[in-house]
This record gives C-alpha cells, sequence and structure tokens, in this order.
C-alpha cells in the first residue's frame, strides 16, 4: 500500500516510504508500473510510481522504457493536481516524447487562467521548466 505523505505550509514536496521506493527503482519493473498506471488504487498510488520514474531517470537509464509509458501517463495530463503535475512534468521534461509537449503547454495555460486551490507550491514552474527544455 502506498503511503504519501503531502505538502503542507513548511514543506512543498512529497515524502514517501523510500525503502519501498528505492526496491521499486531497483527492480524497474515497467509492467508493475504501467497496470498500476492504468487501474490505480489512489493518488498515492499514482504519484508513488510517478516518483519511481523520475527517479529510474535520474539514473540515466531507461529512458525509452518510461518514455514508452506515454500511453498510461498521458491519461493524467488533466489532472488537478499539483502533485500530479508536478512528478508528470519533471517525466516529460526528462524524456521528452514529443506528445507531451501539447499537454504541457495547456496545462500551463490552464493552471495560469485557474490556479489549484490550496496547493503549497506552484506546479507551474516545472511545467514551464519542461516547456523550455522541449524549446532549447
Amino acid at each position: 500500500m502506498s503511503v504519501v505523505i503531502y505538502p503542507n505550509q513548511t514543506r512543498n514536496y512529497c515524502i514517501f516510504d523510500e525503502n519501498r521506493i528505492k526496491q521499486k527503482v531497483e527492480r524497474a519493473d515497467f509492467e508493475e508500473i504501467k497496470a498500476s498506471l492504468k487501474n490505480p488504487k489512489s493518488e498515492e498510488d499514482v504519484l508513488e510510481n510517478l516518483y519511481t520514474l523520475n527517479l529510474i531517470l535520474d539514473k540515466g537509464k531507461n529512458k525509452e522504457q518510461v518514455a514508452k509509458l506515454y500511453p498510461e501517463l498521458s491519461k493524467y495530463n488533466d489532472t488537478r493536481s499539483a502533485n500530479i503535475q508536478t512528478y508528470l512534468a519533471g517525466i516529460y521534461r526528462k524524456t521528452k516524447v514529443p506528445d507531451a509537449f501539447g499537454p504541457l503547454v495547456k496545462m500551463l495555460i490552464q493552471d495560469s487562467i485557474n490556479p489549484i486551490k490550496d496547493a503549497h507550491f506552484d506546479p507551474t514552474e516545472e511545467i514551464g521548466g519542461a516547456i523550455l527544455d522541449y524549446l532549447a
């Protein structure tokens, strides 16, 4: 079961069970992640998988395998969760899947017009950074 401690007034990031995440990163079981993204039990499951994928990408490995998950990831392109938007933008920034550019721009525009309420940070920072990386 996924356990996520959400951002608050003094911390602008999620906290995960690092032992569980470390095991998931070492296994890099993309079929398991794909299945979980298709049918998540909760937002915490989605966040844990997105965080895991970001860490896998940070290791400099499996970029192509993560990019192949775009059909499953794109399910979350219209989310209003600041946390999911942030991790999703990080993945798109690192993989530069061409199909993700439009959804990133859409997220940025929608969040600018209608900011996400109760977010303890602004996801447009990561979204804008991802867009800049696409344009670089």
